[in-house]
């Protein structure tokens, strides 16, 4: 982890408790100065995992097709989350940087988003489909895959790939479709050939840093041009 990571994560931290207003990641940045996009390096941390998933519309697919050749922000949700720290988090950080790079032509081009539901016996097609909805996620900008898997038994290998921990939540009712879970959150970073990049925590869903390293991978592949 580098330094200047910690310190932003740190100085977010400060600024807000919870996670729901934009101005949290404006607050830090006057605080913060990121460094210039490619002016570091993100080390090739382990491939991203294959296996099957389902689209919206219950379309098989092999993962592999959303995690090669643009680069990708992936994360772990479920739909039913209410925790503010945890998967409604993640959604607001990814739209936050979509909206980011939708004002970027040569950006747009070479990035997408995945959500990966964990979650299969409640989040079917139909639900990721109006989750989507929900969330803008079929607004005009960068494409946003919403998946999901026929079965806890098809996702498993997914999960233990990404090293993402899932936990039924103590006190929860262990009936499928309907118990809480307990888990860290993490958003990946994949890049063109498939490697995951950097892996972010909850402190760490800054969008200007997840889009200064989406910058930092494209200039690997050839200069972009400054917004």
């Amino acid at each position: 982890m580098k330094p200047w990571r910690a310190i932003a994560a740190c100085i977010a931290a400060m600024a807000v408790p919870a996670v729901h207003g934009h101005g949290d990641e404006r607050r830090a940045a006057m605080e913060f100065q990121l460094p210039p996009a490619g002016s570091y390096a993100l080390a090739a941390i382990q491939p991203a995992p294959d296996g099957e998933v389902l689209d919206w519309r219950g379309v098989r697919h092999s993962l592999a097709e959303f995690t090669r050749a643009r680069i990708t922000l992936l994360g772990l949700v479920y739909t039913r989350c209410t925790d503010a720290d945890g998967c409604p988090r993640a959604t607001w950080a990814f739209s936050a940087v979509r909206n980011r790079v939708r004002g970027d032509p040569e950006l747009k081009s070479r990035v997408r988003f995945v959500t990966l539901s964990f979650d299969p016996v409640n989040d079917t097609p139909a639900t990721l489909a109006a989750y989507a909805a929900q969330v803008g996620g079929s607004r005009h900008g960068p494409e946003w895959h919403f998946l999901t898997t026929r079965s806890r038994e098809a996702l498993q290998p997914i999960l233990d790939g990404f090293g993402q921990d899932l936990r039924v939540a103590a006190g929860s009712h262990a009936v499928p479709g309907t118990e809480a879970f307990s888990h860290t959150l993490k958003a990946f970073l994949i890049d063109a050939r498939g490697e995951v990049r950097e892996i972010y925590s909850s402190a760490y869903l800054l969008p200007g840093m997840i889009v200064n390293d989406m910058r930092t991978l494209a200039r690997e592949a050839g200069p972009i041009r400054s917004r």
